[in-house]
């Protein structure tokens, strides 16, 4: 155990010190060795320009291509050179190649682009004939059983009219929303949750079945039935200074296909279904 006072050095420390010299014998040929490099670069690259200049060259030729060595000199100096390389135009292609064959292992780019080349072989085929379009499928799966009887509704009695409450601002030239899109679609439709109905509509929307319209239906007296309601008197009430903006909701062109190709839209045919589905388990008899 040292004593105070001592000046005793750690072993690393020591080691340290003894490489010292010769650390900065190397640190001072590097200089030495760049400067001596940029004054040899600097030099060339002055005659290189004195001498094109005597011979007539454009001077536009002269700069770029001193300028070009230049940078090749820097680049060669900092050690980029590796670098470019070993990332020249065919080691960039044969890394693209390595990720596109795990990529294609992995299934799904080259899955798409069959799925993509399969879809245009189809649609140059004459014979090729589509009963419906593949997404009326997925969204018979996505849609709640009140929704159901909305499309239902609309297709058969057309569109249907909405307000939203607005609450007036000073002297009236601003308004803030209240309440968007109210309507009557919930119980004409006889939906059987009608607190979910701004839900459906939006699931709706989302599908691409149904759209929100700024212009109203002509019908006026439909406007002032809605506008009778509780729901609409309620929203007026509470914003005060309120006024009510016609809007309508209608089926897209997309969602008239579907709901002719996919919803029984006659009474007679819906008469016509089972009771229970055909996978529903038989109701035993009363004992």
């Amino acid at each position: 155990m040292s004593e105070p006072g001592d000046n005793h050095v750690p072993e690393g420390d020591e080691s340290l010190l003894r490489a010292a010299p010769g650390l900065a014998r190397i640190a001072a040929v590097a200089a030495l060795r760049t400067a001596r490099w940029g004054a040899e670069s600097t030099l060339q690259a002055y005659g290189r320009v004195l001498g094109a200049a005597v011979s007539g060259e454009p001077p536009g030729e002269v700069l770029g291509a001193a300028g070009a060595e230049m940078r090749e000199y820097a680049r060669r100096l900092l050690g980029l050179g590796d670098i470019e390389d070993r990332a020249s135009p065919p080691a960039r292609q044969a890394a693209a190649r390595a990720a596109a064959a795990e990529a294609t292992r992995e299934g799904a780019p080259s899955s798409l682009r069959q799925q993509g080349a399969e879809l245009l072989r189809k649609s140059a085929d004459v014979r090729f004939e589509e009963d419906a379009h593949p997404a009326y499928a997925r969204i018979l799966s996505e849609l709640a059983p009140d929704e159901g009887r909305i499309l239902r509704m609309l297709a058969l009695e057309g569109p249907q009219a909405a307000v939203d409450v607005r609450a007036a601002g000073p002297l009236y030239v601003t308004s803030q929303l209240v309440a968007p899109g109210l309507s009557m679609i919930g119980p004409q439709s006889g939906c059987r949750h009608l607190e979910r109905v701004p839900a459906y509509l939006n699931n709706l929307f989302r599908l691409g079945l149904v759209w929100f319209s700024r212009e109203a239906v002509p019908d006026i007296s439909r406007y002032q039935v809605l506008e009778a309601q509780p729901e609409v008197a309620d929203a007026m009430r509470k914003a005060g200074r309120a006024r009510t903006v016609r809007r309508s909701i209608h089926l897209t062109p997309f969602g008239v296909d579907f709901c002719q190709v996919c919803l029984p839209l006659e009474t007679a045919e819906i008469e016509a279904l089972p009771r229970e589905p055909p996978d529903a388990p038989a109701s035993e008899p009363p004992a």
